[in-house]
């Protein structure tokens, strides 16, 4: 990882100027930067909002930096590249990371004039979930405490990422230990209470709330709605296997194969959201049955696909066979219909849905 001096990204943000700004996080500003190698990056850099708020700020970019450049790469996370180390007092420490020029879930779901596709949003739910379970059984251990559509970032090929480690935390990283609870209302697990009742299970819940984020393309908590909270909303729904209600209505009905993976999903959401969090499935039993749902389409898919050759050649089969017994054919008035048919060698017409039907 690199080592960056602050004026280098003061240069390549030009300043820091608003024509730079390309989001803000839970605790900094987000700028694009062009560094002297023609690399676009992205850099970020505390809010500064009074004394107390700046302080705060800094030290949640530092846990950020730990965070990230402790873990190994990953397809699935937003890559570290480097940071600038200055100090507190001159508030010139900034990191370093992948440019993430698509905007997030959040946006895709939420402002996008035209909503993904089914496709889109079952990639995007399984790269999530393999993004937490990359987190929770690395070395070391990490939970992330924000998984929310805003913290999913898509980079230019819109492949998405888990992004924002601020309130990250990793046990087995004594100076990393939560004083109080943290994370966002409406992914917030309800459980989560104290300092001592910080596990991956808290993670796993926020997982849920935007599993069904993504299939519904609700708002987690929208007051004009009865109930407001989406768990509210969706998880009776689920239970009482009404799951279609849950579909984003603004896109065509997914086909058979799509839907048994959004009704696993869905499913999966349900358990990541029960009350009480030791029976809510681990990461990698979450994966495996998200993963296992999409190998059974593929399977599905090309046992459908090759079945309907087999019919055809079934079907080609008989014709030729009854056609060596048939003097001439009788067309109708409709080429192929299954009303025209042939002349035997008794001369009696035998009608091609006869054949087909087996009855010949």
């Amino acid at each position: 990882m690199a080592e960056f001096g602050y004026e280098q990204l003061v240069e390549a943000t030009q300043s820091f100027s608003p024509s730079r700004l390309i989001g803000k996080g839970s605790h900094g500003a987000v700028y694009q930067g062009i560094l002297l190698d023609n690399q676009v990056v992205a850099v970020k850099r505390p809010s500064i909002n009074g004394v107390e708020a700046q302080r705060d700020n800094l030290k949640k970019l530092d846990n950020e930096i730990s965070i990230l450049s402790s873990l190994s790469k990953s397809s699935n996370v937003i890559g570290y590249l480097g940071a600038s180390h200055g100090s507190a007092e001159k508030n010139d420490k900034l990191l370093v990371m992948e440019l993430m020029p698509n905007g997030s879930l959040h946006d895709l779901l939420h402002v996008a004039v035209t909503p993904p596709s089914w496709p889109k949003r079952v990639e995007v739910a399984m790269r999530i979930a393999r993004a937490v379970q990359f987190l929770h059984e690395g070395k070391p251990l990490v939970i992330h405490r924000d998984i929310k559509s805003d913290n999913i970032l898509f980079d230019s090929n819109w492949t998405a990422k888990l992004a924002d480690f601020g309130l990250a935390i990793s046990p087995a990283d004594s100076s990393s230990q939560a004083s109080q609870p943290a994370g966002t209302i409406g992914y917030l697990d309800p459980s989560y209470t104290s300092p001592n009742e910080l596990s991956t299970k808290n993670d796993v819940f926020s997982l849920g709330v935007v599993l069904l984020e993504i299939i519904s393309c609700r708002r987690v908590i929208d007051l004009t709605k009865t109930p407001a909270s989406i768990v509210e909303w969706a998880v009776p729904l689920v239970k009482k296997q009404r799951m279609v209600k849950i579909y984003d209505p603004r896109i065509p009905f997914p086909t058979y194969m799509m839907e048994s993976m959004i009704r696993r999903i869905l499913s999966v959401a349900s358990r990541c959201l029960l009350d009480d969090h030791e029976r809510r499935p681990p990461i990698g039993e979450i994966v495996v049955a998200m993963e296992t749902c999409s190998v059974e389409r593929v399977r599905l898919g090309n046992m459908t696909a090759w079945t309907g050759v087999l019919n055809y050649l079934v079907q080609l089969k008989r014709l030729r066979k009854v056609s060596r017994k048939c003097s001439r054919v009788v067309y109708s008035t409709q080429q192929g219909d299954v009303n025209s048919g042939y002349v035997n060698s008794t001369g009696k017409v035998v009608l091609l849905k006869e054949i087909l039907a087996g009855r010949c």
